[in-house]
């Protein structure tokens, strides 16, 4: 029988799950900081010991990507993540300065909404449970209806053995019944908002009223500059870009290189499994990555190269690992200039760095402004231009950019949301953990009198203060 008012049903069940996580938060703000870590230590651990099971079931029920990579996406938000959470102070006193007499006490925002999109769905959801009762929170995760199954499992496992240890029931759950409209209920009424996924869901957390940290699209560039260790460079990105099949939203989208080692960089390519895409195959392609309305076509979100290409009826040969397309431009008319979460890559070359900086930042402006750029390259100084120019809130040098940005690779902090800062429509430019999800509260203590600050008083001290040093270190050589 066909559900009606499916609309309706969504909506009463974040308002019962909203109540229920408010008072769950209330009980669990009263518990201390040890109380709170052994949770969240259970449920790392067991997040960990699941992490086979969980990929297998976020591979099938959505089609995107690759099942061992997942795994490894897993593992990497429970144990990573944990090992550098565990000992981070959220709750209570935090810092204590007692020469500034400044005290920070940490205190939880409420109930966060976690919203969690189809082509990372279990380890995001284990990671946003993890940052969220690390700091004293609840959470309610919407998830992406395709992935509905993975995410509600992965949520039941850890949503047990945290209640086994001490946690109020109610304080970690999940919608059932994902709609749109039950997904704005449950942004409105929440403390917090935590978003990641495609840009109008990131735009409608923005727009809910509730206070939120939103997290959209990225498009990569990868600029190998002509100092670069050029196989070296072109293993990273094809390890990066073929990483769960490119759902990552930090994978590079185009290669950026110069004219003087662009048919080095091309021969590397195609040594290490790139197949370039020309003429007819290439319009091919285009209209299978695109649909008529302008917008990616899912069908190839998280697909290998050979699928997809099978699928745009291009023959490619066997072991190929990415599909890459030279563009002239960015923009509308050149469909490879876009995110397309998926192994496939647009190329560029241009005269000089100079003319590849421009070019990056054309990319950025074409939907990955604020997100990541990552750089192959042995010269300091122009690693130093791109830093002081690029709009991004990462800049990975020498490295794959999936595994850099999360902080797989780097030592970013372990994340899979990547704020994008004010540039790129985000309220952070952090690897979002813990410590973005609590308040502060500043308790400082008084150093002067209201009488000091009148006039030039303090000023005077200070000059008072400058003459007896001077005085003392007369005496003192005398």
């Amino acid at each position: 029988m066909k559900i009606i008012d499916s609309d309706l049903k969504s909506i009463q069940e974040v308002r019962m799950l909203i109540q229920k996580a408010r008072a769950a938060q209330i009980e669990f703000s009263s518990y201390e900081q040890a109380e709170i870590d052994e949770i969240v230590r259970c449920m790392a651990e067991i997040s960990y010991s699941n992490a086979e099971y969980l990929a297998d079931m976020a591979v099938k029920e959505t089609g995107f990507g690759k099942y061992e990579d997942k795994v490894i996406k897993n593992q990497f938000a429970s144990k990573t993540l944990y090992e550098s959470i565990k000992d981070i102070k959220t709750i209570g006193v935090i810092a204590d300065d007692k020469e500034k007499k400044l005290m920070e006490i940490g205190t939880p925002v409420g109930v966060i909404a976690g919203l969690v999109p189809s082509t990372n769905p279990t380890s995001t959801a284990i990671f946003k449970i993890l940052i969220a009762i690390k700091s004293g929170n609840a959470i309610i995760l919407s998830p992406h209806p395709s992935a509905k199954n993975c995410i509600l499992e992965a949520v039941n496992i850890m949503k047990d053995v945290a209640e086994k240890m001490g946690a109020p029931e109610g304080l970690i759950s999940c919608m059932t019944l994902p709609t749109a409209e039950g997904t704005a209920e449950l942004m409105k009424l929440s403390s917090m908002i935590l978003a990641t996924g495609g840009s109008v869901m990131v735009k409608a957390a923005y727009s809910s009223g509730t206070p939120a940290l939103g997290v959209g699209p990225g498009n990569v560039p990868a600029f190998i500059e002509r100092s670069a260790d050029i196989p070296k460079a072109v293993k990273r990105i094809l390890d990066s870009k073929t990483f769960d099949n490119g759902t990552i939203c930090a994978s590079e989208q185009a290669i950026v290189t110069e004219n003087c080692i662009k048919k080095e960089v091309q021969k590397e390519l195609v040594r290490q499994g790139a197949y370039f895409v020309y003429g007819h195959d290439m319009e091919k392609l285009a209209q299978l990555v695109l649909q008529p309305n302008g917008r990616l076509n899912p069908k190839i979100v998280g697909q290998s190269a050979e699928k997809i290409a099978a699928m745009a009826g291009i023959t490619v040969p066997a072991g190929t690992r990415v599909l890459i397309c030279e563009q002239a431009g960015v923009g509308r008319d050149y469909p490879f200039s876009f995110e397309k979460l998926s192994p496939i890559l647009a190329f560029y070359s241009e005269e000089d760095w100079h003319k590849a900086c421009e070019r990056c930042i054309e990319l950025l402006n074409n939907g990955g402004l604020g997100h990541s750029l990552v750089i192959h390259s042995q010269d300091e100084d122009v690693i130093r231009e791109f830093a002081l120019k690029k709009p991004v809130s990462r800049m990975l040098i020498n490295t794959p950019s999936s595994q850099g940005a999360i902080g797989a690779t780097t030592n970013l902090f372990p994340s899979l949301t990547l704020g994008c800062g004010a540039v790129g429509g985000s309220a952070t430019s952090d690897n979002v953990g813990p410590l973005n999800l609590i308040n502060i509260r500043r308790v400082a203590y008084g150093v002067l009198e209201a009488e000091d600050l009148k006039g030039n008083k303090k000023n005077d001290l200070d000059i008072d203060r400058i003459v007896k040093l001077v005085l003392n270190r007369l005496n003192n050589k005398n």
